[in-house]
Parts: structure tokens; sequence; C-alpha cells
């Protein structure tokens, strides 16, 4: 089932790509791409369960190493400029309700980074971490040394489609999230492990 519904999704991307050539507007192309990476992340959560031996779980640390390697080639991101930093616990395996929303969650936040935190070819680094706590709700930490955010950002009222799908995920989660800005980019959010 898992690899009928990759094998899909690939589809679907495909279409999107086949029609993106039709696209004159670059804002247009550019909203096109992103709902491909998206489409691809999914997919890859499908093929990680795919190849597990629980087939109800996935390898999270693993699954996000591929996610990130992914976004670094489609943003051709020099690797000695920016490095990503990967901290997951061995043994947090995730079913596909909790994997699917932290991944596209990981996929919007780490895009910001690669997009907004490092400009004019400046070094930095993207960390991303996740761990069980002691009360038995997982923590997700999605961060980078960029330049920050602006005095006045409200996560709340931005107009970004990405920030809305990551506050959707995180109530779907039934988790909270927190958004600091002052020295780069510090997203924690906390969500039952289910």
């Amino acid at each position: 089932m898992y690899h009928r519904v990759k094998n899909n999704l690939q589809v679907i991307s495909s279409l999107l790509n086949l029609q993106s050539a039709y696209i004159k507007d670059k804002d247009d192309l550019v909203i096109f791409q992103q709902s491909q990476q998206r489409i691809a992340s999914i997919a890859l959560i499908h093929e990680k369960l795919y190849q597990s031996q629980d087939l109800a779980r996935i390898n999270f640390g693993e699954y996000t190493r591929d996610l990130v390697a992914s976004l670094f080639t489609t943003y051709e991101v020099n690797e000695d400029a920016i490095t990503a930093r990967i901290n997951i616990d061995e043994d947090v395996s995730l079913g596909l309700d909790t994997a699917i929303p932290c991944s596209l969650i990981i996929h919007e936040l780490v895009s910001n980074s690669l997009k907004y935190a490092f400009p004019q070819g400046r070094n930095g680094s993207i960390y991303i971490e996740l761990y069980q706590s002691h009360d038995n709700n997982l923590i997700l930490r999605v961060s980078d040394d960029g330049i920050g955010l602006p005095s006045n950002f409200d996560f709340k009222k931005i107009g970004s489609l990405g920030l809305q799908l990551v506050d959707a995920l995180t109530s779907q989660l039934a988790g909270s999230i927190i958004i600091k800005g002052d020295s780069g980019v510090k997203c924690q959010l906390i969500f039952p492990f289910m």
C-alpha cells in the first residue's frame, strides 16, 4: 500500500511539473514548485514506511536526513557554506499520523532558513532536534544561526502559506509552537508522543 501511495504522489508531482511548463509568472511558478516539494516530502515518508521493518512506523532520524539532503539539493545549497546538524534520538519512530505533519513542518522551516536566513552568501548552520521528554511529549526544534526575524515579527499575523501550514499542522498534532528570532530563528514545538 505505501509503495502505491508513494507512486501516486510521484505521479501528482510529475503532473504539476508538466503543468508548470505553461506558467509564465515567476511567483506562480514558485508556488507550484513549493507544492511539488511538499508532495515529495510526503512521498518520501511512504517510501521509508515501505522499506521499514515495521510497516506502521519509520525511523524519523533517517527520514529527516534524507529530507534535508533533498532540500539542500533543491535549493542548490553550497554545503561548505551552510551545514545541517541533525540530532534525533535513534529510538524515535513515528507513525504516519505524526510523521507526515512533522515532515511538512520541518520542510517548511528548513526551506525558510535556506531562503531567508543566509543572504548574500552568508555562512551558517541549520539545527534540527527531535527527542522525547520525560513527560512523554515530543520536542521538535528547528533553528538556524542566520540573520533572525524583524523585531515586529508576529507569527500569527504573517501572510506566509508556509507558516500558516506550520501553525495548522501544530494544531493537528495537538501541540504548541514558540518562534523566536532575535539571534537567528528558533522554532520549538511540543506535542504528545502518539
